[in-house]
Parts: C-alpha cells; sequence; structure tokens
C-alpha cells in the first residue's frame, strides 16, 4: 500500500495512495477513493466514492508524531474495507458459500451483519499481529537479562527476531497463487502512481518503465517503523531502569503492556521518517530507504499490461471520476475487455 504524504513539491500534484486488492487496485485521491477489478470475462469493473480526510488544518490529528499513529488505524479500517469491495465486486463473495456463522449472523443482524465480520476480520488481524510481532519477539528478554545482556541487546536481539518474523511471513504468502497475483497488482499500483508523478500520460506503456519499488509504500513504513522500534525501547527502557530501577526486560507482562501502550508513538516516528525520506534525493536518504525499497521485493512482483490498465483505471477515476459507459445494478462502471488488434 502507498501511504498518502503531501510534500510542498508535490503541492501541484494530487497526492495518490493506493492498496492491492483482490484482482485489482484501490486508488486514494485527496477527495476520492476509487477501486477497479478485472472479472473473469475481462471486464473491468470501476467504483469511485467521495473521501472527507480527517486531517483538517489546524486540528490535533494533524500534529506531527499523532497524525502517523491517527493514519495508520485510518489505513487498516480503509484497508479493510477496500479488500470486502473488491471481492464483492470481482464475484467471489456471491460464487462462496457462507458459513454457518455467517448465515446465522445474517439472520440475526441483517444487513448490518457485514460490518460485524469485517469488525471481527479486523480484530483477528490485531490479535495475529500481536502475537507475531509483540507477544513472541519479547519471551527471551527475561533469560538475556538474566544472562547479563544489556537492555540494548536485547532490544537489538527482540527487534531482529520481529524483522525476521515480518520478512518470513511476506515470504512465505508470496509463494501462495493468489498472493502472487496480489503482489503483481501491488507492482501496477505503484508503477501507475510514478506515471502520475512523472506527469506522463496513463498508459501501460508508460508505466511499465518504471520500477515496481516506491519509497511511499507501506512495506518500506513496516520496517521503518520497526527500526525505528529498536532505537526508542532501547532508550525509554533504559530511561525507566535509570530512574525507578525497574526492568522491564525481566518482567515479560509489564515489558509487553508497554509496547502495545507505545505502538502510536513508535508509529509517529515510523511515519514522520518516512515523510521525511519519501521525496527527499541525496545519497543520504537514499541510502535510509534503500532497506525499505529492497523489502518490497518480497511484496511486488512486474505486473501485466493487463494489470496495468485496471491500475490506471483506478486512478483516472480517483482523479477525475468515473468514466462514462454501462453501469451494473451496484453502481459500478463496466469498461469492456478491449477487442484483440485485427479483430
Amino acid at each position: 500500500m502507498l501511504t498518502s504524504i503531501d510534500t510542498k513539491a508535490e503541492a501541484r500534484r494530487p497526492d495518490i495512495g493506493g492498496q492491492a486488492v483482490l484482482d485489482g487496485v484501490m486508488m486514494k485521491a485527496p477527495d476520492a477513493i476509487a477501486v477497479a477489478v478485472r472479472r473473469e470475462n475481462g471486464d473491468i469493473l470501476v467504483k469511485r466514492e467521495p473521501y472527507v480526510s480527517p486531517f483538517k488544518k489546524g486540528s490535533w490529528l494533524t500534529w506531527p508524531f499523532v497524525r502517523g499513529s491517527v493514519n495508520m488505524v485510518m489505513m487498516m479500517k480503509l484497508g479493510m474495507k477496500v479488500l470486502q469491495d473488491a471481492a464483492r465486486m470481482t464475484g467471489a463473495l456471491e460464487s462462496e458459500k457462507p458459513s454457518k456463522f455467517e448465515e446465522w449472523l445474517s439472520n440475526k443482524l441483517g444487513k448490518g451483519a457485514d460490518k460485524v465480520m469485517m469488525g471481527l476480520a479486523m480484530a483477528l488481524a490485531m490479535a495475529l499481529s500481536v502475537a507475531l510481532f509483540v507477544l513472541l519477539p519479547n519471551l527471551p528478554a527475561r533469560a538475556m537479562r538474566d544472562a547479563g545482556w544489556s537492555l540494548i541487546a536485547v532490544n537489538l536481539v527482540s527487534g531482529a527476531i520481529r524483522i525476521v518474523i515480518l520478512m518470513s511471513y511476506l515470504y512465505l504468502v508470496g509463494l501462495m497463487p493468489d498472493m502472487r497475483r496480489t503482489f503483481q497488482y501491488h507492482g501496477a499500483e505503484h508503477k501507475a502512481v510514478y506515471a502520475h508523478e512523472a506527469q506522463l500520460p496513463l498508459t501501460p506503456e508508460n508505466a511499465q518503465r518504471f520500477t515496481t519499488l516506491h519509497p511511499r509504500c507501506g512495506t518500506s513504513f513496516l520496517l521503518l517503523t520497526f527500526i525505528l522500534s529498536i532505537l526508542f525501547y532501547s532508550v525509554v527502557d533504559q530511561v525507566i531502569f535509570n530512574l525507578t530501577g525497574f526492568d522491564l526486560a525481566a518482567n515479560y507482562p509489564v515489558r509487553v503492556l508497554s509496547r502495545l501502550l507505545l505502538l502510536p508513538i513508535v508509529a509517529g516516528l515510523g511515519y514522520e521518517a518516512l515523510k521525511g525520506l519519501a521525496h527527499a534525493n541525496n545519497a543520504l536518504t537514499r541510502a535510509l530507504r534503500w532497506p525499505g525499497m529492497q523489502l518490497q521485493r518480497l511484496t511486488t512482483r512486474p505486473p501485466t499490461d493487463e494489470m496495468l490498465e485496471v491500475s490506471i483505471a483506478a486512478l483516472e477515476a480517483a482523479l477525475n471520476g468515473l468514466p462514462e459507459g454501462e453501469t451494473t445494478p451496484e453502481g459500478y462502471v463496466i469498461l469492456p475487455k478491449a477487442a484483440p488488434q485485427g479483430a
């Protein structure tokens, strides 16, 4: 996913974020969100909704370090919604038989069942994230302290475990055929945004000229956040130990609680770092963003021209409104599959 970051250098152009979805792409412009997917018959379906940013000028939500944690929550919520929208647009939800629990929930709540299911999915994703990236990496902390390791060393090992888990997870999910295809759409999203930022006509040919690695990608945000968390938690642990004598590394429940409570600050640090590195182009910033860019090799794949057509359709709709064409009963615009040349 591309995060949305405003910079003075690019104030003349709309700031675009995005996300790969099932057989398609979501693009977010300042005032609209558009989703485009390709159905099995080759047609592209496009959906567009207005978007009102909570980051109003003068609001405390725009404060540095606060906006990072707010943006993280917003993008998680938006991400779950557009994934569900894409599944509905492709017809995946229609062909999939609902479970007994889903049928029971639908009978009890009616239309509200979708929101409950989305909430449960978000809660499950959060629980899995906490287990993998908070509970598991901090398990060896007390044993390391008992063995005489310093607080900095403990946090370095915990952070390294966290990064290895992240890389292993991304590699393993990338082995799944459906996820490889989604990663291709992720690459298509980046290439289309690059073409837009270069002010080129939005065509597959122009977009293919660019790399699939983008400095504003959410994958880079994750790695930056993980690296900064090592430094941040090391300082916090040492300060608390010096002032109170309390050893966070030796008390697993309190250590885990402290990580969860401080997560918004860590997310804010990651966001500000990504914001600062995204558009500056010198030897230092290129070196600092290089690890995050390389990690994207696990979450992006070279897209086909057909995938770029979908990504461009979403980008055009987000920027300029829905295209003209036949619409479905749900309000999706249908872009028919182009006939082969010479047909």
